[in-house]
């Protein structure tokens, strides 16, 4: 019997597997981490979800003839061979929206942190000091710019505005967005950076926000200000953002991606006492497949199953997101 296929590469809960199963009761499920599990099955699957980079090498040999729909289990593309899968017509939904609430925390985590002295305060802890460390900053009527108004960026819009600052935002379209008091486009970064005391940078990577943020735009930030980074490291040129930090162009940076992953043990960001660094940890949750599942994947199988492309957090390969 010739079974249409599905690869699930990760280890799902049995009660998401059976919310799946119910839905396509006659297809045949690979489901698991190991690339073992569905390394000789790429060739003949119809969907896989979850994006291992094991894959690369088979979908670039051609081991993909019934391949027509890839759901990533990351709000990122950069890790596939989009060229080749535009080519074979292959839908790409990702994991988009997933990430709104842990990393919108992680922002304000930092963004507290910096502001608080709580990191400082970690730190004289371990050594028995009892300092105030000149802590006297608050976060109540300061201004935070967001780059890259998405899901991610409008619910750092929300909570912001709890904590009643004045939200800046960039989009690519410019449209105005509820709890952004001011919308910038990517070319008005000259007249949007000296505003932030808090500059947010939530961008996929693209040709067009690859080195967005280099010397003249830390030039252009307040003294005071801080930068957070949690799209994708390549969006900074990172000697830049260094020499800004060293020569105290900008007062810190929360980095939870990086150009090179793991960070390297010589990158100096390590040893600066402005810089707190997550490990690309922000969007990390207990309700991570979950919400991939329930909010994403199954509202897109059922589509997929009535013959229609699924439409949630479709990838416009042009745009590159």
């Amino acid at each position: 019997m010739n079974y249409r296929k599905i690869i699930i590469s990760q280890n799902l809960d049995e009660r998401l597997l059976e919310k799946i199963q119910v839905l396509i009761p006659e297809w045949k499920i690979i489901t698991g981490r190991d690339p073992a599990i569905w390394s000789d099955h790429i060739h003949d699957a119809e969907i896989i979800a979850g994006w291992k980079t094991e894959m690369k090498q088979l979908i670039m040999n051609g081991e993909r003839k019934n391949l027509k729909w890839i759901q990533t289990w990351s709000a990122g593309v950069n890790a596939l061979p989009l060229d080749t899968l535009e080519k074979g017509n292959v839908q790409i939904t990702t994991a988009n929206g997933v990430h709104a609430y842990p990393i919108s925390e992680t922002i304000f985590a930092l963004i507290l942190a910096f502001t608080r002295k709580i990191d400082t305060y970690v730190k004289q802890q371990q050594k028995k000091i009892w300092h105030h460390a000149q802590m006297q900053e608050e976060i109540h009527n300061k201004t935070i710019g967001i780059v890259g108004v998405g899901k991610i960026g409008k619910e750092t819009a929300k909570i912001a505005k709890a904590f009643g600052m004045t939200v800046l935002g960039v989009r690519h379209s410019g449209k105005s967005e509820e709890f952004v008091d001011e919308m910038f486009t990517q070319d008005q970064l000259m007249k949007f950076l000296p505003k932030c005391d808090y500059v947010i940078v939530t961008l996929p990577l693209t040709s067009k926000t690859r080195h967005m943020f280099g010397k003249n735009e830390f030039n252009l930030m307040k003294p005071s200000a801080f930068f957070l980074n949690i799209g994708r490291g390549s969006i900074v040129i990172e000697n830049e953002l260094v020499q800004a930090l060293e020569n105290q162009q900008i007062a810190g940076a929360g980095l939870d991606v990086f150009e090179t992953e793991p960070l390297p043990e010589n990158s100096p960001l390590w040893e600066m006492d402005n810089v707190i660094i997550t490990p690309h940890t922000s969007g990390n949750t207990e309700f991570y497949d979950q919400r991939l599942i329930e909010e994403i994947f199954i509202p897109n199988l059922k589509n997929y199953l009535l013959g229609n492309i699924p439409e949630i957090n479709l990838l416009n390969y042009k745009k590159g997101y």
